[in-house]
């Protein structure tokens, strides 16, 4: 399972989504949030595959590629809520 947020580094949003993952990736350890550039081919691929309008938007995908969990808008969800998805217990 991965946490992938997709978002523009130059954008209004920006620093609020990479001061969420450092603060996410330090309170969690070994978790890991992967940010993808809307811009560039994976971001624009990825954001086509999940059919995705909004940004940022936070997508928790299962192993074989299905999303099990979306959130999208300014509004960044509790990092508990993304928590409970990547952090083994």
């Amino acid at each position: 399972m991965k946490v992938v947020i997709l978002y523009r580094p130059n954008s209004e949003q920006a620093r609020a989504v990479e001061t969420f993952v450092h603060d996410f990736e330090r309170r969690h350890g070994d978790a890991k949030l992967e940010l993808v550039n809307i811009d560039e081919r994976e971001g624009i691929a990825l954001a086509s595959l999940y059919d995705i309008m909004s940004f940022p938007s936070i997508m928790v995908l299962a192993d074989d590629g299905g999303m099990l969990h979306l959130w999208q808008n300014e509004q960044l969800p509790l990092m508990d809520e993304v928590a409970s998805y990547v952090v083994r217990q």
